[in-house]
């Protein structure tokens, strides 16, 4: 669950970048269908004032084409925050549409 002023934007952003569709709504809740059966589902929770400061939790994931992914990230309304490469591994800090971070990498 992550807590959010605006459950459409983000279930819209959420469900084009992972290529899913929207599994359930209720309310202030947004669940989305899992990447793949049995894996896990995204769900969004609208909320007054979300939590402020840093992320105490951020998503990771395997992308093969980060430069394809940060035009896709762009289009969608989010942004690159930072590029980074390390011991043979590369990958990209991207921020939502609510500055949520999250980061796809790929070994390089």
């Amino acid at each position: 669950m992550i807590d959010c002023r605006d459950s459409e934007a983000m279930a819209a952003f959420w469900t084009a970048l992972l290529g899913v569709e929207i599994r359930n709504t209720h309310e202030n809740f947004i669940w989305l269908e899992p990447q793949r059966e049995g894996g896990w589902s995204i769900a969004f929770q609208e909320v007054p004032d979300p939590t402020p400061g840093k992320n105490k939790i951020h998503l990771d994931g395997y992308y093969p084409d980060l430069d394809g992914l940060e035009e896709r990230v762009a289009a969608l309304g989010g942004r690159v925050v930072d590029r980074q490469l390390i011991d043979g591994f590369e990958w990209r800090v991207y921020a939502d549409v609510e500055d949520n971070v999250f980061c796809f990498g790929h070994p390089t």
